[in-house]
């Protein structure tokens, strides 16, 4: 890739939670790095100047979890097609779920997906491993030589390891070579063939329940085998006050137990498959409002420890079904930001809170050199307007994935532009 020539960014908003830094000024880039921020820079020879307008300009977004369609589904989804809706959503690094038509259980197609991200210049993509062969639950992948070609950490995606001493196995493998283990964190049996949450809202509407508790089961049972074991494990979409609760005591006596929730269990609840919507159709499905309440709390007091998009990409036909037979899941890339600064405009989180579940947090359970405004790291960076309204609609949102559960939510909060190594890649 060409090395960018020098920007600097004026009359912004610096927003940076891992130093703390929330002021007025400049920023200068030279060849893909931070290399300065003050209140007032001088103009290197031949820069590039960008001026925010007082908007602000933050370190680019790491998502956590998410799903691509690539290998085997690009008609849901394909590698340019996720990359072209995360830098609309502000989005510079992304980790791509195991769990694809064919399994990233062998250290090629690992290899193969980063390369795609690599290749297109705007997104790079941090594929997990499958934590068993296939994702399959059963015999565990090669982890050392899936660690040796790039995956992050081990999981089955979308699926719960529901073997207990296959869980124990992988915590142990995963934390010889240094990393964890995420876990889909749900009962399997007790979740089969339920398509909403058990309660009063799926009975009125004839829907077959999954209760909540089978969250705080599988919580419950893998917080145990940390303590066993010792090993890192990670629960992501965590969605129930239960299971957060659970949390919050394995945090407390000092066990490596880490989470992540997603924008639709602090945004909305279970009355959105109203009218039978698709669109709403959830894994984990939509809660209560008090588990709501209890994920917005969570967020609030740092039991939670990123949020993710949790990106599915469905195909329409996928979701033009009967809600019992139609495919879960969200798309999730280009509302990450903005539904996420709903809970700054509601006045739960401040700025550098929210941003810090998106950048810091998560670079940090990574250890990536990316996701601060400090000297010398990565020039990866997201420029947008606290203020700016707009309206999430299906078929406008950028990429090929349009099945969003905040169709028709307006939203404040506007990305402007995204950088990548200081290469504009959006706006």
């Amino acid at each position: 890739m060409i090395p960018s020539p020098d920007i600097l960014f004026t009359n912004a908003r610096l927003v940076d939670p891992a130093s703390g830094l929330d002021a007025v000024g400049s920023l200068l880039v030279s060849r893909g790095v931070i290399t300065d921020h003050g209140g007032s820079l001088g103009v290197p020879d031949g820069a590039t100047v960008v001026d925010c307008g007082g908007a602000v300009l933050a370190p680019g977004l790491i998502d956590l979890r998410a799903s691509l369609g690539e290998p085997g589904s690009e008609y849901r989804e394909t590698i340019d097609s996720a990359a072209e809706a995360a830098a609309a959503g502000g989005i510079t690094t992304l980790c791509a779920l195991p769990d694809t038509v064919t399994p990233l259980d062998d250290p090629a197609l690992l290899q193969f997906v980063w390369r795609r991200g690599e290749a297109g210049g705007s997104l790079s993509i941090l594929p997990y491993g499958a934590a068993t062969k296939g994702c399959a639950g059963k015999d565990l992948s090669e982890f050392g030589l899936l660690r040796e070609a790039g995956a992050v950490a081990f999981t089955d995606g979308s699926r719960a390891i529901a073997n207990a001493r296959t869980m124990r196995l992988a915590l142990s493998y995963s934390r010889a070579f240094g990393t964890f283990v995420v876990q889909h964190p749900e009962e399997p049996d007790l979740a089969r063939g339920g398509v909403a949450t058990e309660g009063e809202m799926a009975s009125r509407m004839g829907l077959p329940g999954i209760p909540a508790a089978a969250e705080a089961m599988m919580v419950a049972r893998d917080i145990a085998l940390a303590r066993i074991t010792k090993g890192h494990v990670h629960f992501a979409h965590v969605s129930t006050g239960a299971a957060l609760d659970l949390i919050r005591q394995a945090k407390d006596e000092g066990l490596r137990v880490t989470c992540d929730t997603a924008p639709p269990y602090f945004d909305l609840n279970e009355t959105a498959i109203g009218d039978f919507r698709t669109y709403a159709k959830l894994s984990p499905p939509l809660r209560r409002e008090e588990d709501r309440l209890a994920v917005v709390a969570a967020l609030k007091d740092g039991t939670i420890d990123a949020i993710a998009s949790d990106h599915q990409p469905r195909d329409a036909d996928d979701k033009r079904l009967p809600f019992a037979q139609a495919e879960p899941g969200g798309a999730g890339l280009a509302t990450l930001l903005g539904v996420t600064l709903s809970r700054v405009h509601g006045g739960d989180l401040t700025l550098p809170q929210a941003l810090a579940y998106m950048t810091q947090k998560p670079a940090e359970l990574l250890g990536l050199e990316t996701g601060r405004l400090t000297r010398g790291a990565p020039a990866d960076l997201v420029l947008f307007d606290l203020e700016r309204g707009w309206k999430v609609e299906d078929g406008k949102l950028p990429g090929k994935a349009q099945n969003t559960p905040f169709d028709g939510r307006p939203l404040e909060g506007r990305v402007l532009g995204t950088w990548k190594a200081g290469r504009r890649v959006f706006g």
